[in-house]
């Protein structure tokens, strides 16, 4: 490939006039915005272990009142990107939240998309647009963008869930603000019962809601049983994976993130599509091995790692049974923009 000029080819005087101007030349960053064969990538394969985590996470919950944090995070960030950025890829936030009993986090609403999957705990609730939504390990609940949002708990001890959300890319476009609000009347439970069956949906099925999230709690229990369901079919090999996805419509449950739970059957070695977007896992039950194009973790419970697109990911069972794993992508974002690949 022809090697282009630099900066530094370029008289003074003429790098000056153009500066002036705010003017710059694109031939000497050109392969920088459009390198040859494959992205340049920030996002690094990171891992984030639980163990280590919580003890950070636990002590935040005594140093900082939650009417001093609104919201008690600790972001999990890929250095790849500079710690201050906040993010563990170029469309994908995550945070782990603490709420001890008795904490309400106060209502509202905002332009990224996030969901919450439970990491542990039991006796909190998220109430989304009015519909409480209880909180079990594993379960999955969506707070969409511009829906009234709040976080409550009436149990005995701290419950903890991973924050996903698309803030990166709505940060980037100045799209990013939130609106501030009181609490909410509660005026519906979990409407996840209504969908809980594949194939079965409410009649007559858009009088229902005419909602665009008609659900927003998946409970772990139902995608646990129907990834076991999957397993006992499938054969040696092929992936046994689920989609959270509207069931209303099929399409993701989301615009920007794709969110899914794949299950590794007892001693089975997965080597995963080599893909666009990049991936984080996160192991809800079970032990795991992630290998990200060379670089090895060790997933032990609630541990969340991250890898890059373009980059080959092998998954290993660890544990004696099934393992499950929990993984948000920017599979949606990047089939909107035309821009998502699979290479095999």
């Amino acid at each position: 490939m022809e090697t282009l000029g630099t900066l530094e080819d370029l008289p003074l005087d003429y790098r000056e006039a153009l500066t002036a101007r705010n003017l710059v030349p694109l031939w000497p960053s050109l392969r920088a915005v459009l390198p040859p064969g494959r992205p340049a990538s920030k996002t690094r394969p990171t891992q984030w272990t639980y163990a280590e985590l919580k003890p950070l996470l636990l002590q935040a919950g005594e140093l900082t009142p939650i009417e001093k944090a609104e919201r008690r995070v600790l972001v999990l960030a890929n250095p790849g990107h500079g710690l201050e950025k906040m993010q563990a890829s170029a469309s994908i936030y995550l945070g782990m939240q603490l709420l001890l009993p008795g904490e309400w986090a106060p209502a509202h609403r905002h332009t990224p998309n996030a969901v919450r999957m439970i990491v542990e705990g039991e006796g909190a609730y998220t109430t989304v647009d009015g519909e409480k939504c209880p909180m079990s390990r594993g379960d999955l609940i969506l707070t969409p963008t511009g829906l009234w949002h709040e976080h409550g708990h009436d149990g005995t001890a701290p419950v903890v869930w991973l924050d996903v959300l698309d803030l990166p890319l709505v940060y980037y476009m100045e799209a990013s603000y939130v609106t501030e609000g009181e609490a909410q009347t509660v005026t519906a439970e979990a409407s996840e019962r209504a969908y809980a069956r594949g194939g079965v949906l409410p009649t007559p099925m858009f009088n229902r809601s005419g909602r665009r999230y008609p659900m927003l709690r998946y409970p772990w229990q139902e995608v646990r049983a129907a990834l076991e369901a999957q397993a006992a079919d499938a054969p040696a090999g092929r992936p046994v994976q689920v989609s959270y996805v509207n069931p209303e419509t099929g399409d993701d449950c989301q615009n920007i993130l794709g969110y899914s739970a794949l299950m590794l059957r007892p001693g089975e070695t997965l080597r995963l599509p080599v893909r666009s977007p990049a991936m984080v896992f996160h192991l809800i039950e079970g032990a795991a091995g992630v290998d990200v194009e060379g670089t090895a973790f060790e997933l032990a419970e609630a541990d969340t790692c991250c890898a890059p697109g373009y980059a080959p990911v092998t998954l290993i069972n660890r544990a004696d049974g099934p393992s499950f794993v929990f993984i948000a992508d920017e599979a949606p974002l990047q089939k909107k923009l035309g821009v998502y690949e699979c290479r095999g």
